[in-house]
């Protein structure tokens, strides 16, 4: 006897009042940095899904210039430049200075994209968190110098922070909807940047065009100059503490130099789970702005066949100490973070202008991160002022004529 038939269950007919139903709007963005490498492509995803997304205010360091097409061509109503060129004049409307940028982060939106540099980041982070909105950041440097003062001001305005970090995604990524009760390790993987193979003797030699080829992504000059000192993955492993709070001894980098595998989770049964794509940082970008949902189209896939073996292989602390400096700073917790990070901002401005050596960078990092001063429970202003302190002592040591960047 043949096997009976089973027929596919009838679909209900479709709701007409759903059919009318309208479509959401679009998410309102505001963008701080939007002239910058990760700013032109949020603006990139942005402009590709208008149905998706709208952007109500933009700010830019200091090119005016740029910002101004990008408000002409995207209708962007509110804008500030942070540091315009002395003479150049703003547009009708326009702010100017750090506190026009927090009052941009501060209006109605759905998610404030943070793509600030470094620690300039950290005021007009703080003002959309009070503001109780959504902060999508790819500025690792505001919860490494502040990730105490950040994490309360969010609970107290109950504002929510998404990652756009690539690896910081991936562990986003891998933990939605697990329970943090079963995850055992965090792996943070590092593509090793231009120095992985290079005999350390003889990177006191290195030029900043060279620290400035990136072997797979294309960032910022600041970013490339940590990734080949790698004191990012350090950055990186204190940004993880904050963002998922887990402890500093279950969380671990592996040089992965195809940057295919942007971070992995290791569970207690076991189970590893990986999330791996191109290197494009339009992916990140594109869950966070989405609040997690997946775009179509954002990136191609990764050809895994093409790009295999995928080779993962162990830290070399002695080639990167930086990474141990920054973990050491991230355990003393308190003000020493801020100071890691302001030491480190410093050193690499001044490798990029020719004042500093590229093997000094981590070394007056670790020299200030083993003078500086321990606070329990710091405030805003204990944080900044350990920044000021940073700031003066390796400008100091630098003899420059500034004695270190100013404190944001």
């Amino acid at each position: 006897m043949p096997p009976p038939t089973i027929s596919a269950p009838r679909r209900p007919a479709p709701n007409p009042m759903e059919l009318r139903k309208p479509a959401a709007p679009p998410r309102r963005v505001v963008l701080l940095g939007a002239t910058g490498s990760i700013g032109r492509q949020v603006v990139d995803v942005v402009s590709r899904f208008p149905e998706r997304f709208h952007l109500v205010g933009a700010v830019a360091g200091h090119d005016v210039t740029a910002l101004r097409s990008l408000t002409e061509r995207l209708g962007i109503p509110r804008a500030a430049v942070v540091a315009p060129a002395p003479g150049v004049e703003l547009p009708a409307g326009w702010g100017s200075g750090l506190e026009a940028a927090c009052e941009i982060a501060a209006l109605p939106a759905d998610v404030v994209c943070v793509a600030i540099t470094g620690a300039a980041a950290l005021r007009p982070t703080l003002a959309a968190l009070d503001a109780g909105t959504t902060v999508a950041t790819a500025t690792k440097e505001v919860l490494v110098m502040a990730g105490e003062v950040v994490r309360a001001r969010s609970r107290l305005a109950g504002a929510r922070i998404v990652p756009i970090d690539s690896e910081h995604s991936a562990l986003w990524q891998c933990l939605r909807g697990e329970d943090p009760a079963s995850v055992e390790r965090l792996i943070l993987t590092a593509s090793g940047g231009p120095f992985r193979e290079r005999d350390p003797a003889t990177l006191a030699a290195v030029t900043p065009e060279e620290a400035l080829r990136h072997p797979t992504w294309s960032m910022g000059p600041k970013i490339t100059i940590d990734s080949a000192t790698m004191m990012n993955k350090g950055l990186e492993i204190i940004e993880a503490h904050f963002l998922f709070d887990v402890d500093y001894r279950r969380i671990d980098v592996l040089i992965h130099p195809g940057s295919v595998i942007h971070s992995m989770v290791e569970f207690r049964d076991g189970a590893t789970k990986a999330q791996l794509g191109v290197p494009d940082m339009r992916l990140p970008i594109a869950l966070a702005l989405a609040d997690g949902e997946r775009l179509p189209g954002i990136a191609p896939h990764a050809d895994l066949v093409a790009l295999s073996p995928l080779r993962l292989l162990p830290l070399d602390p002695r080639r990167f100490p930086a990474v141990g400096v920054a973990r050491r700073a991230g355990e003393r917790g308190g003000v020493v973070p801020a100071v890691l990070n302001a030491a480190n901002e410093v050193g690499v401005d001044a490798f990029l202008h020719g004042a500093c050596r590229f093997d000094q960078i981590t070394s007056l990092v670790a020299e200030a991160v083993e003078a500086a001063p321990q606070v329990a429970e710091p405030s805003l202003e204990d944080v900044l002022d350990a920044d000021g302190w940073a700031r003066r002592r390796v400008g100091e040591a630098l003899a420059l004529p500034t004695g270190g960047a100013a404190t944001p």
